[in-house]
């Protein structure tokens, strides 16, 4: 089974724009994340994905592999689908660009549903965290997840899902992390398939593929590094180097 992974790297950021390319400890952002990605040792190959000169001519200055997009995209799973449809793999890993504390286990763990018992059934995987803090979980900002018994997604919702009509009941909140393994044909589906009501409503791209019923396997992960954001982001970041 080949698995490679692909960082999709916009150079433009709302709220942070020329993010990918600011200082790390001495490199830009995106070297970084390209760097931690390549260093877990988990791929045939890491490339970054760009619509950026900047960011090409910067990865490949540190000896990184970086493919201009041709086509503009609205979002990174569709600039991924471009990259891959004429590469011979199988399993593709969508690595933020702006995630350079990316470890190796969080890695591991979703490329290893495709090789356990109900892997014939996996489209695609993806990692959750639990959140239990009321802010967090009411923040339109976080996306969450409800589960089946066996960890299969239900649904994403900007809302608390949940609702906690009995907060005696038990349940557990979880936060969608942007993680993602998917079949090769799971994200070319993802491509050629339009946007429907439910994933134009929430505003949450990985919607599409229940709509389309893939199946997403959700994997419980402990730890996330710094998500670069902001510049405050920037600064916290820039400590853990330092120090």
């Amino acid at each position: 089974m080949k698995v490679v992974a692909m960082i999709p790297a916009r150079y433009g950021a709302t709220r942070f724009p020329g993010k990918l390319m600011a200082d790390l400890g001495g490199k830009p952002v995106i070297v970084r994340t390209y760097e931690a990605t390549v260093a877990t040792n988990l791929f045939a190959a890491v490339y970054v994905i760009t619509d950026s000169e900047i960011i090409k001519k910067e990865v490949e200055k540190h000896g990184g592999n970086a493919i201009m997009s041709i086509k503009e995209h609205e979002c990174g799973t569709d600039r991924i689908a471009e990259a891959v449809e004429n590469l011979e793999i199988d399993i593709v890993v969508n690595v933020q660009g702006d995630e350079p504390f990316v470890k190796k286990d969080s890695l591991k763990k979703v490329i290893d549903v495709f090789h356990g018992d109900d892997a014939s059934q996996i489209d695609l995987a993806s990692l959750m965290q639990e959140i239990t803090d009321w802010k967090d979980i009411t923040d339109p900002n976080y996306v969450k997840v409800i589960v089946d018994k066996n960890n299969y997604a239900l649904y994403f919702s900007r809302s608390p899902i949940p609702y906690p009509r009995d907060k005696g009941g038990g349940a557990r909140y979880f936060e969608h992390i942007g993680v993602y393994a998917f079949r090769k044909q799971a994200i070319l589906d993802f491509y050629n398939l339009p946007m429907l009501s439910l994933e134009d409503t929430e505003k949450v791209e990985c919607i599409r593929f229940l709509e389309y019923g893939k199946k997403i396997k959700m994997i419980e992960t402990d730890f996330m590094g710094i998500e670069i954001d902001t510049p405050e982001d920037l600064k916290k970041a820039n400590k853990i180097f330092n120090n």
